[in-house]
């Protein structure tokens, strides 16, 4: 019988094969740039991407969002009631929403959603030949499977996001009015008054690091 490798054989191939895993992604991403700007672009694929990944989302995102305000509204109401809390939902859930919430859970989600259907689909026609067709027919398999989906995931995740951000905000003011008896206005206003230019930046540089 072969001898079993120790600890540090079992660490250097647990390295190796890390190593190989991202040269490999680099290199798919070095690919991909290199098939997008050269194009010509599939734009009948990337308008279908557009709807797989971006549209079809829409109401996962929704409903997650809608009631990660509310929870976060009534959480916060009673956990900070004997301090005056209910003051300051509108600022607790406009920044625990654009500065953390929304950008990871709209990217574990979207991409738990979207990552399976695309692994099936690409797996499906590794086994079945298909990429190696595309490659006899002079097509490169990139520039037609992954540049769409990575042109449709740049653009819908940070509408996706935007959109998440509004829907988690409007169930804390559902929260608020309903149960905590503020005004909306004042609620509004509590939001506007902490979401500033700063906040913003931070959101978007968030973002796009959890897009790529």
């Amino acid at each position: 019988m072969p001898e079993e490798p120790g600890l540090f054989g079992r660490l250097k191939d647990r390295v190796v094969e890390a190593l190989l895993y991202i040269g490999g992604l680099t290199d798919l991403a070095v690919q991909t740039i290199q098939q997008a700007v050269r194009g010509p672009l599939e734009r009948d694929i990337i308008l279908a991407q557009f709807d797989a990944i971006g549209v079809s989302s829409m109401s996962i995102v929704a409903i997650t969002s809608l009631f990660i305000g509310m929870v976060l509204a009534l959480q916060t109401a009673y956990s900070l009631e004997e301090f005056g809390g209910a003051l300051f939902i509108g600022k607790v859930v406009s920044l625990s929403l654009v500065r953390e919430l929304a950008p990871v859970l709209m990217s574990l989600m979207v991409g738990g959603r979207v990552g399976a259907g695309i692994t099936a689909e690409i797996g499906t026609m590794k086994v079945t030949e298909q990429i190696d067709a595309l490659r006899a027919l002079a097509t490169n398999p990139v520039r037609k499977l992954v540049v769409p989906k990575v042109i449709a995931t740049t653009v819908t995740l940070p509408l996706l996001t935007v959109l998440a951000n509004f829907i988690g905000i409007v169930g804390g003011l559902i929260i608020a009015v309903g149960s905590l008896h503020l005004t909306a206005n004042f609620y509004i206003r509590s939001v506007v008054a902490s979401i500033t230019v700063l906040i913003m930046d931070f959101f978007l540089t968030k973002l796009f690091l959890f897009i790529f």
